[in-house]
């Protein structure tokens, strides 16, 4: 109730303080000047949309417009319509999502390079790639999505792709912003900002202070006991601020520096626990008892400070200092009466019992602790110049970075009684379920040419990096194929990327592209150590768009092809294992995307505009060898050449309809999902490759989800908005990793306001 009260006291300041300013314009009917504006389109992935005609690759940008259209905080959801992109959903809500472009390892976006406004935000990029941690996607004024051409300019993991998440830029006239939304679940939301450029005798200076809120009581219900009765606190509570400052000074030479600060701090009672295959076909919501104490607490710091100047038409550098701090602990259940959970789940008997809450046993409650940190500094060059009939742009940068990860676990053992009360707690020694510190410092170097000549655009370029790596263990050893290596280490090595891509404009209307590039991904120190390949990728594709304006119509079309060698896995997904990188082998991936737009509303002048979209993904992603590894604690142990790689649908479809007059509009989107295996032995049943049960095994269901929302305006500042998301409530399981069967998001009912002025 407290939290209830504060959410509306926030919600009420804001509205007071947004409604005292005068209205100003939106962001997107101030006009930036030209070499503003060109410098800013350069920090962005794609930059102005209009670029994506010259790219030569797949690109899509996930506009504001997008995600505030069907209230979207989920990144998941917000990223269906692009094609070529994958998302394993895993707590309903995108606190932790799992994406995948073209076919790489889901497992925590760990192959997808995650940028916020160009800065890398994984919480160790090197070291420890696994997104805990992603940007809150209802905060953001867009996505950018580039694959296939990323692998020059962007790593260290340039096998998958690129997501790009766009903050709330600094308005260029004063501006405020309030969103409340209340829903389904106890849904509270609050979105704010107000910002402002002036003219000062020192030149233009602005500045933004942003602030989001997000709460709810999640949308399981925890089994009750004699001693726990809070059985429906299963959400969370989550909190972002940022503040930007900016300043173009008066100067001949343009210049503009920027500063951002950001914090994000998560509250989640959430929890690596599914449910048996029998229970989630009963109650796909239930949470059992034993999962009472799961909760997972982060904090995330980021600061940067941008410098961009352009000495002249033709020369533009761009030079960023960064640094992100994150810590985590997710306590939670690990195993019950000595036995790891994906087998409790799998086997009827008395631990499963326990786990439900109705037999005495021990349960161990692991606290994963661990500290992140990242530092660099980026400078990338601009360089224009050419003839008539040949230009070229040569984009040349240097990074300089380092990061690590320090875990320090441990793990409580809480005694049960037979009707579930708890008797008592041991606490386990600080550091004695996980005592590491792993460090990575890297140099990056690229250099690409953009060569126009005629209806030709050619882009040739090389990545180079260099890494240098330490690995401390000081609780343990590490096992490798050659026996057992030291506890403490530092390893280096060198990795590099190359291709060209082109595209070819026909006509006003038809473009196309086509490239192939190498790409790879790093392993972490320990991984090193113990002697594993950085992945590495050969990556072609070639498509075709075409726009029409005056019909209102746009279309591309591409065909991908990916070959990896060395494919870097883990050795677990559930929390069981050693954690440890290992070389699966060779995967190949090749597929076929098609994404269409076309506004029938403006093509034929209805008066009215009649948005539709259509996004459709077909892939098959294929092991090409067995695999290595005969560790059941691996969803890759046990694979067989020909298999599908795991948690890669042969085929995603969206497609969306809608009407928008002036003042109201009506939109609906869906969402289908081909089935897909869980491991990479591709068995249809809770049988894992030793032949033991084990929850995490099987396939996930195919299904339909649909959203929809409308709108009505008050007026030029308020609307009005309401929504359904999961509109036919289906129940399906969207994966059974970390441990045993999860669903999708139930139906979810929402309405709120907002004020844009």
């Amino acid at each position: 109730m407290k939290k209830q009260h504060r959410l509306l006291r926030d919600a009420s300041t804001i509205a007071l303080l947004a409604l005292a300013l005068p209205a100003g314009a939106a962001d997107n009917d101030s006009v930036e000047p030209e070499s503003k504006a060109k410098v800013l389109d350069k920090v962005m992935v794609v930059g102005n949309p209009a670029n994506i005609e010259k790219i030569p690759g797949s690109a899509q940008v996930v506009t504001k417009e997008d995600i505030r259209q069907q209230n979207y905080d989920d990144v998941n959801r917000a990223l269906r319509k692009v094609p070529g992109v994958y998302v394993r959903e895993e707590d309903g809500f995108g606190l932790f999502p799992n994406i995948s472009l073209r076919g790489v390892d889901t497992t925590r976006s760990s192959k997808v390079t995650i940028m916020e406004d160009g800065v890398m935000m994984s919480p160790a990029p090197y070291t420890a790639p696994a997104a805990y941690y992603s940007p809150t996607t209802g905060r953001m004024s867009g996505l950018e999505v580039l694959k296939g051409s990323s692998q020059i300019k962007y790593g260290p993991h340039t096998t998958g792709g690129v997501v790009n998440y766009l903050s709330t830029p600094i308005p260029t006239r004063e501006k405020a912003y309030l969103k409340a939304t209340f829903g389904s679940f106890n849904e509270q939301r609050t979105h704010a900002y107000f910002g402002n450029t002036f003219d000062t005798a020192a030149g233009q200076v602005g500045v933004l202070v942003e602030g989001y809120r997000r709460q709810n009581d999640g949308f399981k219900k925890i089994d009750e006991t004699a001693d726990f009765r809070d059985g429906g606190d299963a959400g969370f509570d989550k909190t972002d601020a940022m503040v930007k400052l900016s300043w173009e000074p008066n100067t001949a030479t343009y210049q503009r520096f920027e500063f951002k600060h950001g914090s994000s701090d998560l509250d989640a009672n959430e929890t690596y626990l599914g449910l048996t295959e029998a229970d989630f076909k009963v109650d796909p919501t239930r949470r059992y008892a034993a999962s009472r104490f799961d909760n997972m607490k982060s904090e995330q710091r980021q600061t940067s400070l941008r410098w961009s100047i352009s000495p002249n038409d033709d020369v533009d550098v761009i030079t960023t200092l960064y640094q992100t701090d994150f810590k985590r602990n997710w306590y939670k259940l690990n195993k019950v009466n000595g036995d790891k959970l994906s087998k409790v789940l799998a086997t009827p008997g008395l631990s499963q019992d326990c786990m439900k809450g109705a037999a005495a046993c021990d349960l161990k409650i692991k606290a994963n602790n661990r500290k992140y940190k990242a530092e660099g500094i980026e400078s990338v060059g601009y360089f224009r110049f050419g003839e008539d009939d040949i230009q070229h742009e040569v984009t040349a940068g240097v990074r300089l970075h380092q990061d690590q990860i320090r875990r320090f676990q441990w793990e409580d053992s809480y005694a049960q009684a037979a009707n579930g009360t708890i008797t008592g707690m041991t606490p386990g020694v600080p550091g004695g379920a996980g005592d590491r510190f792993q460090k990575t410092e890297a140099i990056a170097l690229f250099v690409q040419d953009t060569i126009e000549t005629g209806a030709w655009t050619i882009t040739p370029g090389v990545r180079y990096e260099t890494l240098e790596q330490t690995s401390e263990d000081p609780k343990g050893t590490l096992q490798s194929a050659g026996g057992t290596k030291g506890r403490d280490g530092k390893n280096s090595f060198s990795v590099n990327a190359y291709g060209v891509g082109a595209a070819y404009q026909f006509n006003d209307q038809w473009t196309g592209f086509g490239g192939l590039h190498t790409g790879y991904s790093t392993p972490s120190p320990r991984g090193t150590r113990a002697g594993l390949d950085p992945e590495t990728s050969t990556a072609f594709e070639i498509g075709t768009r075409y726009t029409n304006a005056p019909q209102a119509l746009a279309a591309e079309a591409t065909f991908f092809y990916t070959a990896f060698k060395d494919l870097i896995v883990v050795d677990n997904v559930g929390g069981t294992g050693t954690g440890n990188d290992e070389n699966f082998g060779e995967v190949d991936t090749l597929g076929v995307e098609f994404a269409l737009q076309y506004d029938a509303g403006l093509a034929n002048g209805w008066g009215v505009s009649n948005p539709n979209f259509l996004s459709v993904t077909y892939t098959n992603a294929e092991q090409k060898n067995d695999s290595k590894s005969k560790d059941a604690e691996s969803i890759f142990s046990f694979g067989r050449a020909g298999n599908d790689v795991p948690y890669i649908p042969e085929l995603t479809l969206s497609l969306g309809t809608g009407i928008e007059a002036e003042q109201w509009g009506a939109f609906i989107t869906g969402n289908y999902v081909s089935e897909t295996y869980t491991s990479a032995n591709n068995v249809n049943t809770q049988i894992n490759g030793d032949g033991n049960p084990d929850a995490r095994y099987g396939k996930t269901d195919s299904y339909f989800s649909a959203d929809a929302t409308a709108f009505y305006r008050i007026n030029e500042t308020v609307k009005l908005f309401g929504g359904v998301q999961n509109l036919f409530d289906e129940e399906y399981i969207v994966s059974r990793q970390p441990h045993g069967a999860r669903g999708g998001l139930p139906r979810f009912v929402y309405a709120g306001v907002e004020m844009d002025m």
